[in-house]
């Protein structure tokens, strides 16, 4: 079953294309990863996928519904962590998850119950009642993911979800992304680490420029190129990762 689907999918900002035609399919309980340097149109298509950005042409469905005819259906199945920090600098930990919680109409004592469970999961439960402002930069990603799941999402979207963290949070980070998958949640993220993507990703699709350069599984396009997924990004754009 596709979780997602775009054909001919473009957007236009202003006179730039910043995505420039693509098709692509994501299969349930598969990690999709986007690769590709800044500027690539990687987070443009995040942003089409849950309902963010409305695309200029093209078509783009998520669990079958169009994202510009039922936006509201296709968020009250998705969890998104942004790649920005955006957490309410003036609640605690606990209740950045329950005030999130009401857009999801989910009850007070409910949420509650949800916010303690996720906290635990992302091992801040000592960390409940402190203001995100006094959490490391690790922690509050941590919590990021968190409430990306606070309605239980049958396809979580990550934007850089490791960005800006060291070597051991984003190992952790990794791990509780694989047990969301063995859960049968569906990934998909956008990603600068390549190793982040060969460890998680079942297949990733190579962005330049807007564009889709190829699709397939990290294994088959390093087998067909050489080398590692850098190397092979570097082959098939011409550019380093960090342009």
């Amino acid at each position: 079953m596709n979780i997602a689907t775009a054909k001919g999918l473009t957007k236009d900002y202003d006179g730039l294309r910043a995505v420039d035609h693509i098709d692509f399919e994501i299969v349930q309980g598969e990690c999709f990863g986007f690769l590709g340097p800044n500027g690539a149109g990687k987070t443009t298509v995040m942003g089409m996928l849950y309902c963010y950005i409305m695309p200029t042409e093209g078509e783009i469905k998520v669990f079958g519904m169009d994202v510009t005819k039922e936006p509201s259906s296709i968020k009250a199945r998705i969890g998104v962590m942004p790649q920005d920090n955006n957490l309410d600098p003036d609640l605690t930990s606990f209740e950045n998850l329950t005030v999130y919680a009401r857009y999801f109409d989910i009850p007070r004592k409910k949420a509650a119950a949800i916010a303690s469970d996720l906290l635990d999961y992302v091992d801040l439960r000592e960390k409940a009642h402190d203001n995100v402002q006094h959490l490391s930069g690790g922690m509050k990603r941590s919590l990021l993911l968190a409430r990306s799941l606070v309605n239980k999402p049958e396809l979580l979207i990550l934007d850089e979800p490791t960005t800006g963290l060291d070597p051991y949070s984003r190992q952790t980070v990794w791990k509780k992304l694989k047990d969301l998958k063995a859960n049968d949640t569906t990934l998909l993220l956008t990603t600068h680490y390549m190793e982040e993507a060969e460890k998680l990703c079942d297949r990733v699709a190579i962005m330049d420029m807007g564009r889709i350069i190829t699709i397939d599984t990290p294994l088959t396009l390093m087998e067909m190129h050489g080398g590692n997924l850098e190397s092979v990004f570097l082959k098939l754009t011409g550019r380093a990762l960090e342009d």
